[in-house]
Formats: structure tokens, sequence, C-alpha cells
């Protein structure tokens, strides 16, 4: 048996109001759930984005059979873009003063921009082919 696809991917911040603040106002995600001083999750396309305060993930949530987990340093995650929408992305980042801290071709072609969430996270847009994976 095999998984069809990775439903959430989670990402560590002490200071949600500012990861908040990031995820909605540069990649114009949808906030679906919060809890204050632990958690603000995401909608993206069919997936989530998860984001947690590590230090309150190190006791599991009220009520819920839910286990502990965390990670402490920096992260990386990937959104996934059009080719076409990649210069776009680049000068919607440089308007709102985003460092680019990576914007290169991979050796099959593919197309990375990298940048930085308020917590250090590696953030990087990407084309499907980097991958060379089924879209559904």
């Amino acid at each position: 048996m095999t998984p069809d696809a990775i439903l959430e991917t989670a990402l560590y911040a002490r200071d949600l109001e500012a990861a908040a603040d990031f995820y909605s106002r540069v990649f114009g995600l949808e906030e679906v759930l919060r809890v204050e001083g632990r958690h603000v999750f995401f909608g993206c396309g069919p997936g989530m984005l998860l984001i947690f305060n590590p230090e309150a993930t190190t006791k599991a949530p009220s009520g819920l059979p839910v286990p502990t987990h965390g990670a402490e340093g920096q992260g990386h995650m990937c959104f996934r873009v059009s080719g076409a929408e990649l210069d776009r992305w680049a000068t919607h980042l440089n308007k709102l003063n985003i460092a680019i801290e990576a914007d290169f071709q991979w050796p099959n072609g593919a197309r990375s921009i990298y940048v930085r969430d308020p917590a250090g996270n590696s953030v990087e847009l990407s084309e499907p082919k980097l991958w060379k994976r089924p879209t559904r």
C-alpha cells in the first residue's frame, strides 16, 4: 500500500503572528484554524500547511489523542507553481521586499526560487517538473 499524496506539511515558528502574516500576505493562503500560542493552519490547494509553536507541541493538545511532536531549527517546504508564474512570483517577492535567497534552474530544467519566512524556514517555489511526479 502507498499513500496517494502528502496531506499536511508542518513548519515550526515561535512567533505565530509573524508566520500567519507572512503566509497570508505573501502567498495568499487562507487561514483555516488557529489556537493562540500553539498553531496556525493554512489551506493550500488540496493540502494543508501547518505552522506550530515548537514549545507548545511538546505537550499533547487537550482532549485529543494526538502524540506530542515538534522540531527545533529551520525547516523547508516547497510550493508547486507553474513555470510561467515564476517571474511574476519573483516580482511579487521583490515588491514586498522579501529577499530572494536563490533563483536558479536545476539540471533537469526546473526552476526554483527560495526565500526565508520570519522564523528562518526555507520556502521554495518550484515547477512541478522538478520531481516529475504525476499531478491530479
